[in-house]
């Protein structure tokens, strides 16, 4: 029975079809592609023939590609591999003399193997770069913003969770996550991308729920004056999953800061602190005054008086109701901690009578 012949030339106009499309979709230069193509087939031929230098010769509207094998003419041949004996040189070009370079065809069967193997990397490679350029073009757009992610997996052991984000898989660390959520599979999250970097691996997007400025863009999207510029947060500090405080300031007299953030019996941030599973959210309003601001920061607590003390160090001491003292330090010293850190001032918390309790003297 006879053998089939391959239809060789066919093989080889799908290949550079293939180029063309890859270079009209992906933006991959078909030269770019060639020249990697012709440079495995000068490495095949120096693996079996110790001879480099070739001369290749390709038809982009054919398919077809010939190589040639390049030899110097010689009197006397030594390497057969390199040189060609000027007889046979003379038969192929009457004019040829010593020292000419005379071109031997090869079969290009073997080498359209080779072409199409390597056009197959090139393509998955130059995919591959695509996409990653893509991924990191995308990310860049959405740097500092929100995203929202499909849940695929969740790591059994770290925690990790496996998000897709476009067409991009990004991972959401266990430290970043929001401690007494509930995320399964199949579930859309947001999270803030905090940065994108470039690594060896590829571009990777740094994402997180805990970032403070997760909060700061919620009430952004939820609240049209903060979108539009009547309304600024200047200050946000958050223990995620906890406690977050939001200084927020108003440019127009005639809009209440904190009444806008809040919303129409709380739907604005009721939108938010259901997304934070169950999150307290404190907005107060900001004020250049620090004592003000101190005091307003220390809320739900009521503050009789704010001193400086050290204003170059932005320390002071404030004095509350001997009832409102654990109240302004709050479960573990969070309030505190949180006003602190939302005002930037140091802040000493003391009762007004004095006393702190049976170890005061």
């Amino acid at each position: 029975m006879a053998r089939r012949k391959e239809p060789e030339v066919n093989q080889k106009e799908e290949m550079f079809l293939a180029l063309q499309l890859l270079e009209k979709e992906k933006g991959i230069p078909v030269d770019f592609m060639i020249d990697k193509i012709k440079k495995a087939i000068q490495t095949a031929c120096k693996n079996n023939y110790e001879n480099e230098n070739v001369e290749i010769e390709i038809d982009l509207h054919t398919g077809q590609f010939d190589v040639y094998l390049m030899k110097e003419v010689k009197e006397v041949v030594e390497n057969p591999n390199k040189e060609i004996q000027l007889n046979k040189a003379r038969e192929r070009r009457v004019l040829a003399k010593e020292g000419d370079m005379i071109g031997t065809k090869l079969d290009t069967r073997q080498f359209g193997r080779v072409a199409a193997q390597t056009a197959r990397n090139i393509i998955r490679q130059g995919i591959r770069d695509n996409e990653r350029g893509q991924m990191i073009q995308e990310f860049q757009s959405k740097q500092q913003e929100i995203v929202s992610g499909l849940v695929e997996r969740i790591d059994p052991r770290s925690g990790a969770i496996s998000l897709r984000i476009g067409k991009a898989e990004v991972v959401l660390p266990k430290s970043e996550q929001i401690g007494n959520e509930n995320v399964k599979e199949n579930d859309y999250i947001q999270v803030y991308v905090v940065d994108v970097k470039e690594t060896e691996k590829g571009p990777k997007a740094i994402i997180s729920r805990t970032h403070p400025d997760l909060v700061k863009r919620m009430f952004e999207k939820e609240v049209p004056e903060i979108f539009d510029g009547t309304v600024e947060i200047k200050a946000i500090s958050r223990e995620a999953g906890s406690r977050t405080k939001m200084a927020v300031l108003s440019h127009n007299p005639d809009v209440d800061a904190v009444g806008a953030c809040i919303g129409a019996r709380g739907t604005r941030v009721a939108e938010i602190v259901d997304e934070l599973c169950g999150e307290k959210i404190d907005i107060i309003e900001y004020n250049e005054d620090p004592k003000v601001f101190v005091a307003a920061a220390l809320s739900p607590a009521h503050v009789v008086s704010v001193e400086v003390i050290e204003e170059d160090q932005s320390s002071c001491r404030v004095t509350v109701p001997d009832n409102q003292l654990s109240l302004a330090i709050g479960n573990k010293g969070q309030n505190a901690r949180l006003a602190a850190k939302l005002t930037g001032w140091k802040i000493d918390i003391k009762p007004e009578s004095g006393f702190y309790g049976e170890e005061a003297k």
